[in-house]
Order: structure tokens, then sequence, then C-alpha cells
């Protein structure tokens, strides 16, 4: 197994990285859970990128599909036309920016590497197309490897765990195998928070999240004005903002490595504060 320390080493020195890093989510979808339809021309995606990199980013992650429960579903030929024209303005408008594509599709993260991506999010962590390690080990690029139980559309239907962490670690040491048996360097871990997991399961891995260190990867956590917050404090995810940093905060304590949040500024906040008392 690939120790973290090597991962880590790796990624800072291809990415010019500082972990903990912030990855600034850029929805370009009509439809996601909370900013959904902001963001659809390129002036105001180019707008939104320049905000957050200015606040403190490090990786913007696009991403053309939306994995909310009833999502409407996206064909191949859709999500490319979502991505591509945002990828290429933001490659020419900000060269040096670390952009990360949201697809579980080979086709789209080849076609997204070609085009200027640095690295690929898959919420499938390799399940959903055959091919996907495959196409991630020819690009040599990062892959962040995420875990869902079941698909989006079904996933909120009555999720279940004898052990969450156990099975969630199990998971993650059987894809990261497969996915470095197929020549895949790099591999970030991401425990999907909300996906296939109720509120008691997000906070279970949160408290443990720190166990998913031994899995010799970086982590990432993305738990932004997530269901796990507005439900707890029967909130709407508009006013989930406080609460998506007290979660950061945790996840920092517990040695998350990446936060991918939509509220970069405050999540940059909870990094160096947190830095402040880091042994």
């Amino acid at each position: 197994m690939q120790s973290a320390s090597l991962n880590f080493i790796f990624l800072s020195s291809m990415m010019n990285l500082k972990f903990p890093a912030i990855m600034g989510i850029l929805n370009l979808t009509p439809d996601s859970f909370y900013d959904g339809g902001r963001y659809l021309s390129i002036d105001e995606q180019l707008r939104q990128v320049e905000k957050m990199l200015h606040e403190g980013a490090s990786i913007i992650d696009l991403g053309a599909v939306s994995t909310r429960p009833g999502a409407a579903e996206v064909c191949q030929t859709g999500e490319l036309e979502r991505l591509l024209p945002s990828l290429k303005a933001i490659r020419h408008n900000f060269p040096d920016t670390l952009i990360s594509v949201d697809t579980y599709r080979p086709l789209i993260a080849r076609a997204m590497a070609e085009h200027g991506a640095n690295m690929i999010n898959d919420i499938y962590g390799g399940r959903y197309e055959a091919g996907m390690f495959e196409t991630i080990a020819s690009l040599n690029i990062p892959y962040i490897l995420m875990h869902m139980k079941g698909i989006p559309g079904n996933m909120q239907v009555n999720p279940e765990y004898s052990d969450v962490v156990a099975e969630v670690t199990y998971f993650f040491e059987r894809q990261t195998s497969l996915a470095r048996e197929a020549g895949v360097r790099d591999v970030i871990i991401d425990p999907g928070f909300g996906f296939g997991k109720t509120s008691e399961h997000n906070f279970r891995i949160l408290s443990r999240l720190d166990t998913f260190k031994s899995i010799g990867c970086l982590l990432m956590a993305g738990i932004s004005r997530k269901s796990m917050i507005t439900r707890t404090l029967d909130i709407k995810a508009e006013e989930a903002l406080n609460g998506s940093t007290v979660l950061h905060t945790i996840a920092l304590l517990k040695g998350v490595d990446i936060l991918r949040v939509h509220d970069v500024k405050e999540a940059m906040q909870a990094v160096k504060l947190t830095a402040m008392i880091a042994e």
C-alpha cells in the first residue's frame, strides 16, 4: 500500500498545494441542492471562480450533474456540453488554477483531462462504468474516490449498515487496491457524507474521520450545507453556513486534508484558526 506521506509529497510538488486545502464548488447545474442555477453563464462562472480563488481556494471543482435525490438525469452528451465551455473559459482566464472535474464517466474524465483538468472527482468510486481506473491511470492524474451506498436515485431510501465506519473502510480498501492495480498513482478518499447515509451515519463517520487515514491516502470531506446540518438544526441550506463551519472545524481537527466547500472564506478561516492549535 502506498503511504499517505508519499501521496502527500507527490501531490504537494505536482500541484503546488499546501494542506489542509480548500476545494471550491462550482456547480454548473440548474438543480443542485444549494446553488443550482446560480452559475449557468460563463460570466457568472468566471466571477465565482475569481471570488473563490481570491478567498483562498486551492482547487476549483466543476460539476455538471446534480446528485441530490430526485435530480434529473443528465446524459453523457449533456454533461460534456455543460462542462467543456466552462473548463476552457476557466483554464483561459485562470491558467494556473487547479481544476477538478466531478464526473463518474471515463469518457468525460478523459475529455476533461485533455482540455486541462488536473484531477477527477468520482462519486461512484470507479463503480459506475468499467474502465475508469484504467482511464485515470493512463492520464496520470490524481483521483478522488468517494463512497456511496446505492445510486443517487435511491441512496437515501432507508440506508442501513451494521457498522458504517467498518463498511466504508472496507470499500476504500477494496477500491483503492483495484485502482492501484490498474495503475492509478494518487488516490484521495472521500467518505461521501450524505450519499447513502442517515444523519446518524454521517455524524458517526465524522466522529471517527481519522480512522480512514489508515488507508494510506489523502482524505477529503464534503460536508458543506448538507442535510446532516439542516435536519439536525431544522434550518434550510441557505442558513447552514455556521453549521458548515462548525463541522469543517471538527473535520480539520480529525486530520482531513481537503475540504470541499461552497463558502471558501469561512472555510479558510477555520483552516487558519485550527492550525494555531495543531500539534
